[in-house]
């Protein structure tokens, strides 16, 4: 398995639970792409259920604490997500509203995530990651800055479920490369506090 000793280890996490999804072939193809001190694993949001407070405290689902751990246990987070009706999907935040809680705990506080969209129109998904970056700021996530990574045409450049479009796939894997700088920033920070 590659990158099976990996020191740096990422979630990526699709915005969309289309069998071909543009978004969970995205994030194959970075996976593909990593050097190999970096592993990713792609987390699946379909069984999470709605959100719903009571089951905050009452029967709390076991889907949502399998996500809240896989982000936890993480290095940090790549998110891909297509864009509906100008924002984010709502399975997408659905998962984020989850995680948010309990409030100022979530996973995600001070994590290095890093948010890509793709989509058919020209536009890439844009609308969506303003939404989503400041949903993750709610929730204290390290948004990585980063010129936005957009996929507009995202039909046109997935082929047998890979990104194959080199400018785009160039571009992303400069943003992977920002959230590994990220990450051993903090961690630096965190050995110096010790």
């Amino acid at each position: 398995m590659k990158n099976k000793h990996a020191s740096i280890r990422l979630v990526g996490i699709s915005g969309s639970l289309r069998r071909l999804s543009y978004c969970t072939a995205i994030l194959r193809t970075l996976r593909d792409e990593l050097p190999d001190e970096v592993m990713l694993d792609i987390f699946e949001l379909s069984r999470i259920p709605l959100y719903n407070e009571d089951r905050e405290t009452d029967d709390f689902p076991s889907s949502v604490q399998t996500f809240k751990d896989a982000v936890t246990r993480c290095d940090g987070v790549v998110i891909v997500s297509p864009e509906y009706n100008h924002g984010m999907p709502g399975v997408f935040k659905n998962a984020l509203d989850w995680a948010s809680q309990p409030i100022n705990k979530s996973p995600f506080a001070g994590k290095p995530t890093l948010v890509m969209t793709a989509s058919p129109a020209f536009t890439g998904g844009v609308r969506a990651q303003v939404q989503i970056a400041e949903t993750l700021r709610a929730m204290l996530a390290n948004v990585i800055s980063f010129p936005q990574v957009v996929v507009p045409a995202a039909h046109a450049k997935i082929v047998d479920g890979r990104l194959k479009d080199p400018a785009s796939l160039d571009f992303a894997m400069k943003a992977i490369d920002a959230l590994v700088v990220a990450i051993k920033q903090r961690r630096l920070i965190s050995s110096s506090d010790d």
